[in-house]
């Protein structure tokens, strides 16, 4: 983009960046060497002080004396010289003391204006810039009198001021080479950041004017960019709502649609079910009641066996009602779940106790050991209903095995990891493996002939996965090799 506030700012910032660098750069040309002259001026004022003071306590000639010097001197890369008033060398911090002598007799006697520039002069010592009799070396000195009358002379190399001096330069526009470059960068960056909202909103603009209202402002500053974008996303937000109602409503439309269409298959299907089931035994109560008003015989014998048909068959038809009134309770969620703690244990025992008639009746072994009380969190009635139903199934389809020689149920309590699984075992038949899936349907029947001979409904089972799935537990069945195990879980209270 020709006019892109990215790169206008971009600019301004390089501009002003290089301008302060290159003031910078010709603060620190400028300014630097006089610091250090002024900084090494301040040394030797140290110095010269500390030799004063030693001087005065006439303790220069002392050991302690020497190792304060030499440490303060080397410090601060400083040599130094005392005389007497004759020219002789008191004490120095170099060896060859003969030419730093001669240097302290020129300075004081001759003053050669020639050779020194007079930096800072006081009552008893000038600083100055000196150089050598050969101008090859130039020194930045203090000379002059101690309080003692003895003469000093210190004396720091300019060309170490120099070197450091141009060092320090060198090293400071590399360093802003650097800078130049990171800071372009960073510029740069900053820029994008600042444009990158704008681009934003425009392409929010154009997405709102497609109709996609999904299309939000992310940023979160607090300047006008950001409130500009967060009218946006009230805008969006907004129509969002309103299409959302219109989306939901007519979701909701869709699976009352579906819903009517799945009621309606399963009344169909109901119905279908329901006339198929009660069409045998009302075709038989029928049959026989029309024989007893026709007179077909006269045998008390034999009417009381039509009576005891009809009377059968009327009991079969009740179940079947009471069944199907229960699963369509369970099915349609008109009763509440009662939650509660109850003993398990206990209940299988009365179940077992109240079918014992029966089992003795059809000769059938029932083993129930459990090794102690187990207490559950369940619906106590529906719970119930769902062991009578594996408990009659097991003793409706009992058979001697080859492996057990006796009809055999086994019940038992398994708990692991704070649930409690009650299995109900009985010898006999496996169930084909193509039926398993379909025994949990309503009305479905894996041998026809032998439910209709105890009186069946193919409702129970159906009973027992509308309870269990209601309550979210698991339950299932599992062939074994000589019989049959159905099973279902519970928690543990």
């Amino acid at each position: 983009m020709k006019y892109s506030i990215k790169k206008q700012l971009a600019f301004i910032f390089i501009v002003l960046l290089s301008a302060m660098q290159v003031l910078f750069w010709v603060s620190n040309v400028v300014l630097l060497e006089r610091y250090y002259i002024s900084k090494k001026r301040d040394n030797l004022m140290e110095i010269y002080t500390v030799i004063n003071d030693w001087s005065n306590r006439e303790l220069v000639a002392t050991e302690e004396f020497d190792e304060e010097i030499q440490k303060i001197c080397s410090a601060y890369s400083v040599s130094f010289i005392i005389t007497d008033a004759a020219s002789n060398t008191i004490k120095t911090s170099i060896n060859d003391a003969d030419e730093f002598n001669r240097q302290l007799r020129d300075i004081i006697f001759e003053r050669s204006d020639d050779t020194q520039e007079v930096i800072l002069e006081g009552v008893n010592y000038t600083i100055s810039n000196l150089l050598d009799q050969n101008g090859e070396a130039e020194y930045l000195v203090m000379w002059g009198n101690l309080d003692n009358g003895n003469f000093f002379m210190l004396r720091a190399s300019m060309e170490g001021i120099h070197y450091s001096a141009d060092m320090a330069n060198a090293f400071f526009l590399n360093v802003l080479m650097v800078v130049a470059v990171l800071a372009v960068a960073m510029i740069w960056i900053v820029s994008e950041k600042v444009g990158e909202p704008i681009l934003e909103l425009a392409d929010l603009s154009k997405r709102m004017a497609q109709l996609d209202f999904d299309a939000r402002y992310q940023g979160n500053d607090k300047n006008e960019i950001a409130i500009l974008g967060e009218s946006f996303n009230l805008m969006s937000e907004k129509l969002e709502e309103t299409i959302s109602s219109l989306k939901s409503a007519n979701l909701k439309l869709q699976r009352d649609v579906e819903s009517q269409i799945r009621i309606d298959n399963m009344r169909k299907e109901f119905v279908a079910n329901v006339s198929h089931e009660l069409k045998t035994p009302i075709a038989i109560i029928q049959g026989y009641a029309e024989g007893l008003m026709e007179g077909i015989t006269e045998d008390p014998e034999s009417q009381r066996y039509y009576c005891e048909v009809i009377m059968d068959e009327t009991v079969k038809m009740n179940r079947m009602v009471k069944n199907l009134i229960t699963l369509s309770q369970l099915e349609s969620d008109a009763d509440a779940i009662m939650m509660e703690r109850f003993d398990l244990t206990d209940l299988i025992r009365n179940c077992i106790q109240s079918s014992e008639i029966l089992t003795m009746q059809t000769g059938i072994h029932v083993v129930f050991e459990p090794e102690q009380e187990v207490s559950v969190w369940a619906d106590e009635y529906q719970i119930e209903e769902v062991f009578r139903n594996f408990l009659s199934n097991a003793i409706h389809h009992a058979a001697v095995s080859e492996k057990r020689k006796e009809k055999l149920i086994e019940v038992a309590l398994t708990k692991t990891d704070g649930k409690v699984r009650i299995s109900v075992f009985n010898t006999g038949k496996q169930i084909p493996e193509e039926s398993l899936e379909h025994i949990w349907d309503k009305f479905y029947k894996v041998d026809k002939a032998r439910t209709r001979e105890y009186g069946g409904t193919g409702i129970g089972l159906s009973i027992v996965k509308a309870v269990m799935e209601r309550i979210g537990q698991a339950y299932g069945v599992i062939n074994h090799e000589d019989g049959v195990e159905f099973y279902f879980e519970l928690e543990v209270a």
